[in-house]
Formats: C-alpha cells, sequence, structure tokens
C-alpha cells in the first residue's frame, strides 16, 4: 500500500507541472501581424486623408491665385529659385525613394482613390449585395442581390455615395482659397475673396467626384493611373512585393479566398515584377484568417529582396536599392540644401518703383511705388526717400499697413522746381519686423526754360 500511495503521490506531482505547447517559431508573430496588417491600412488611409486637408491649412503647400505657390506660409515667386527648386527636387528624390523601397504600397496604403473605391465596394455590398460590386474583368456578371433590390436600398446608397463626393470635392478648394474663404462658400456668405463661378467649379468637383465612386472606382487604378505607372519606373530588385510559400503548395485549399478580397482582382500567389498589384495586403490577411485555426501562418507574406523562380536575365535592367539610394541620395542633399538656403534668405517684403504715365515731353514728377508682404499674416512697412532736397517731394504715405498678403501703392511727387539735373534718388523700406530693402530710381529735372 505504500508503494501505490507513493505512485499516486507521484501522478499528482506530475499533473502540477505545467505543459506549454510552442509553436514554430514566428508562426504566432505572423498570424498576428496578418491580423493587423488590415487596421494598419485603414489607420494609414485616414492619416493620409487628414494629411491632405491639412497640408493647405497649414499653410504648408497652397496655390494662390492671385500670386502663385505659396510654401510654409509663404508666397513664393520667381524670384526665390531656390525655395521653389530646392522644394521640388527634394520631393521628387523623396518620391524616387519612396517607390525604390516599397513599390505601389502608397497605391494601397495612401492613395485616397483607392481608399475611396474600396469604400465604395464595400457600400455597395451592404446595400445591393456582394455580386453588385462592379467587376470591370467580368461587368457583364454584375447582379443586384434579388433580397435587396428595393428602392429605399438604392436611395440610401446614392445619397452615401453623393454626401462623400460633396465632402472630398471640397478639398481641392482648400488648396486654392483660405480656409477662411472655404468657409465663407460652405456657409453661403458673401466673400470678396470667391469667384463668382465657384459653385460651378465644385458642382463640376462633385459631379467627376460621385462618378467615379458610383462607376469607375479600381477601373481608374488598373487602365487609366499615369502614377502607378511612373511608380513602375524606378522599381528594384529588392522592392516590397507579395510572396508565396510554394514550398507549402500543398496546403494550399484552392479556395481563391486571396484571389476574391484582391482590389485588382490578381492573383496574389503569382504576381509578376510589373501588374496590377497595389500591396495592400488583403490577400495576405485573408490567407492568414484561414490558416489561424491551425496555428500556422499564410502562405502569403510581405518580402523585400529578388522574387523567387523570376529568371535572372529578364531583372537585369533593374537597379538594386544601393545603386539607386547612391544616385539619388546627393540630389536630395543638394535639394535640401537649397530649399534651407531659400527659407534662411527668403524676403517677406518686395519693394519697386517705376515711373507714372506721362504725356509725351512732359517732365517726370510723379512715381508709383509698389510694396508686397509675401507672408499670410498682418505688418507694417516705413519708407523714406533719400536723394532729393527736403521740402521738393511728397508721399501719399510713409506707413504702409497690412492685414495680410498682398499689394499696396504709395506715390511720389517730386516738385518741378528743382535746379536741372539727374538725381539718384534711393526709397528705403522697412518692416517692423527688422526686414529692410531699397530700391535706386534717377529723377531727371528739366529746365523749365526748355520744356
Amino acid at each position: 500500500m505504500r508503494v501505490r500511495g507513493d505512485l499516486m503521490s507521484g501522478d499528482e506531482l506530475l499533473h502540477k507541472i505545467p505543459v506549454v505547447v510552442e509553436t514554430p517559431q514566428g508562426t504566432t508573430q505572423q498570424a498576428r501581424q496578418g491580423k493587423d496588417i488590415h487596421w494598419k491600412r485603414i489607420t494609414t488611409q485616414t492619416l493620409f486623408i487628414a494629411l491632405l486637408i491639412l497640408i493647405p491649412i497649414t499653410g504648408l503647400f497652397r496655390i494662390d491665385v492671385s500670386s502663385g505657390f505659396v510654401i510654409l506660409g509663404r508666397q513664393v515667386w520667381f524670384s526665390d529659385f531656390f525655395l521653389v527648386f530646392g522644394f521640388w527636387l527634394s520631393l521628387a528624390c523623396l518620391m524616387v525613394l519612396l517607390y525604390s523601397t516599397i513599390g505601389t504600397a502608397f497605391c494601397g496604403w495612401a492613395c485616397p482613390q483607392n481608399t475611396l473605391s474600396s469604400w465604395a465596394n464595400k457600400t455597395t455590398l451592404r446595400s445591393l449585395g456582394k455580386r453588385a460590386v462592379i467587376d470591370w474583368d467580368n461587368f457583364g456578371k454584375s447582379r443586384v442581390s434579388s433580397g435587396k433590390n428595393r428602392l429605399l436600398n438604392w436611395l440610401y446608397l446614392g445619397v452615401q455615395l453623393l454626401a462623400v463626393s460633396m465632402v472630398f470635392a471640397l478639398i481641392p478648394l482648400l488648396y486654392f482659397y483660405t480656409p477662411g474663404a472655404v468657409w465663407s462658400f460652405i456657409t453661403l456668405q458673401h466673400d470678396a475673396r470667391l469667384s463668382g463661378s465657384l459653385h460651378w467649379v465644385y458642382t463640376l468637383f462633385v459631379f467627376m467626384a460621385l462618378v467615379n465612386l458610383a462607376v469607375m472606382r479600381y477601373y481608374v487604378c488598373r487602365y487609366m493611373c499615369i502614377y502607378r505607372i511612373w511608380q513602375f519606373l524606378f522599381k528594384t530588385k529588392q522592392t516590397l512585393h507579395v510572396e508565396y510559400d510554394a514550398d507549402r503548395a500543398d496546403e494550399c485549399t484552392k479556395c481563391k479566398y486571396c484571389l476574391t478580397v484582391c482590389p485588382v482582382t490578381i492573383d496574389p500567389r503569382d504576381t509578376a515584377t510589373y501588374d496590377s498589384c497595389t500591396n495592400c495586403g488583403a490577400c495576405i490577411t485573408a490567407c492568414n484568417s484561414l490558416h489561424e485555426k491551425d496555428q500556422v501562418p499564410g502562405l502569403l507574406t510581405f518580402k523585400f529582396g529578388e522574387r523567387p523562380g523570376v529568371n535572372k536575365h529578364s531583372s537585369q535592367h533593374l537597379a538594386t536599392l544601393s545603386q539607386r539610394v547612391r544616385w539619388v541620395m546627393p540630389a536630395f542633399l543638394i535639394g535640401v540644401s537649397l530649399f534651407a538656403w531659400g527659407v534662411w534668405s527668403y524676403e517677406p517684403y518686395n519693394l519697386s518703383a517705376f515711373r507714372a504715365e506721362m504725356y509725351r515731353s512732359q517732365q517726370i514728377q510723379d512715381y508709383h511705388i509698389d510694396v508686397a508682404n509675401k507672408l499670410y499674416g498682418p505688418g507694417t512697412v516705413n519708407l523714406q526717400v533719400k536723394g532729393l532736397p527736403k521740402g521738393k517731394y511728397a508721399l501719399s504715405t510713409e506707413h504702409v499697413d497690412f492685414s495680410t498678403a498682398g499689394r499696396q501703392s504709395v506715390w511720389l511727387h517730386v516738385d518741378n522746381d528743382l535746379p536741372p539735373g539727374v538725381y539718384p534718388v534711393t526709397i528705403s523700406a522697412k518692416s517692423d519686423s527688422g526686414w529692410q530693402g531699397n530700391f535706386r530710381i534717377e529723377h531727371v529735372a528739366i529746365n523749365k526754360d526748355r520744356s
């Protein structure tokens, strides 16, 4: 009995030992990563749309219809060469590096066209059924579900598409008008900054957005988007792509779930260097969800590097990522340096002067002084004239006040009783922020007897 008791106590001790079942290394992490891709993508798309709205509102970049580009809240003229050239050179280099590393991921993770197309498909699915979603490869097979083919469902879908179109049609206006002017347009208030035909322009934007959401959708991505073709020019051998684990092909149930969820209807198991894949990760999430119950990762993953099974001769023309970085980085650094110099040497005000109109053979006595504020904020510029005898000239004002960016004119009148001769005149300007500028003119005084 003592031996049996000892055995029983030994069994009890064994039951108390914790047993941990380990899955293959990386399996749980990869399955969780596949789940997170969907929400990370939605978050990125939402943040990018918010960024598109914040860029013009904050003055980071905008187009002023009266003066040109606005960068960092500053009006940019052709005279601001370093600022303009440095900005576009830096931006172009960043885009090349972006294309070279993550390829078409911008399309799947940030592009508003892709975001809106995905939303429109999901909205159509909920309102009219799965087969009602437009498939341009099988356009004739689209059918509205018999149980959802009701007038109320059609109206609900139409109202949603129209509402989203009206909201997104306001975004382009922010790039041409100040936020205050756009708010006046939304609230139907009179604003002198708004053009009389703006409501027609907005109506055109709404119509284009509505047609895009209702009909075009991913057709634009697959057949009309020049931006995607532009990205193809900068792919490298290491560019991000979707990779299929062919060694586990026997585990593929041939359910074609990855093909079903693909927004551009390609086979994710057989992607090519140049195809319509947007690296959105929907196929990876779908495949991982099917294999999750077996606690194994799916057969699709994101990978950097050369594609397995690709003919090396077909990829010889592709540069490596290191080669691309070597020639892009110097240009990028030059662009950043030029942009930094342009910001540092930026002239917030502009001063110029020219002769007023006159009749033939009439002596010039009036000059037009033009003062421009290039910053979207209040400021004061004080004027002073040097080179003319005191009491022999008059300014219409010596203080020019600005409430925001714009131009103001000041008149300089010179008396006609000056002794004959050439007078070098310097018009000096100084702002309350410390900016100083000078503009030189030459005034010719003619003998009144000869004139």
